[in-house]
């Protein structure tokens, strides 16, 4: 059945996580052609490109470190290759490093931002020039509502997600002009799998979130997912510049 990305390619980094793979698969059921980008996750995107073609789309996935400039030309060169022009940029990559700040050493510091931040500038400044030149991109990052909220031990995290935030929105003021829009989606306590391992103890962990939510359920990847498909259509060529939070009403105003 025809859909609203039809004839669109989108290019999805960190495809292979919780998040990202709901965002791919979201993408490809709505009509468009997706590269899954993924760092050292084979067994992973195999699976995932193997489900998205297995319901008629079709995906490629291509491994690359974003946090390299030399390797993200790579991957954007592969991805046009075989793919043809970019449309979409999804740029989801990212890690989530914890460390009290007293322990914080320049090195986490860099680390911190080359993956949460310039990873973002990389794809943006390698996609852009083949999208103003069709008139027609979409630009959408993965920032979080910590860099409203903040949370101890995440410092370098919450310092990137907020840079990101004005990176969007500078990218939003300067090709808006040549028919590109750049948004943020920011999600907020989101279940995936990958969850459950690193939490002492979930129950009491999510009976903390809600209290802090006006919806009283978790967060689920496919929850972000449905915002960044909205966010890659024609029907969203007005919006732009916006960091929109997918929360639950965590974070009002």
């Amino acid at each position: 059945m025809p859909g609203p990305l039809n004839g669109r390619t989108a290019l999805v980094t960190g495809a292979t996580g919780g998040l990202g793979s709901a965002i791919a698969r979201r993408l490809a059921a709505n009509g468009a052609t997706v590269a899954l980008a993924h760092f050292n996750d084979d067994q992973a995107a195999a699976e995932l490109t193997d489900h998205i073609t297995g319901n008629g789309n079709t995906a490629i996935s291509l491994g690359a470190d974003v946090r390299n400039a030399e390797a993200v030309r790579a991957l954007c060169h592969q991805a046009h290759d075989r793919l043809g022009p970019i449309d979409i940029l999804v740029s989801n990559a990212g890690t989530y490093p914890r460390r009290p700040w007293t322990e914080t050493t320049s090195a986490h510091w860099d680390d911190a931002l080359a993956t949460n931040l310039t990873s973002h500038y990389l794809l943006a400044h390698e996609l852009t020039p083949a999208m103003a030149a069709a008139g027609w991109g979409r630009i959408i990052t993965i920032g979080s509502v910590l860099a409203t909220a903040g949370r101890h031990d995440l410092s370098g995290y919450i310092s990137a997600k907020a840079g990101l935030e004005g990176l969007t929105r500078a990218l939003a003021r300067e090709l808006g002009p040549a028919g590109i829009t750049a948004n943020c989606v920011a999600p907020g306590s989101i279940h995936v799998p990958a969850e459950d391992t690193v939490v002492d103890d979930p129950e009491a962990m999510t009976a903390r979130q809600l209290a802090r939510q006006c919806v009283q359920r978790r967060g689920r990847p496919e929850d972000v997912a449905a915002a960044i498909a909205f966010l890659a259509t024609d029907d969203a060529g007005f919006i732009t510049g916006q960091t929109l939070r997918v929360d639950g009403g965590w974070i009002l105003g």
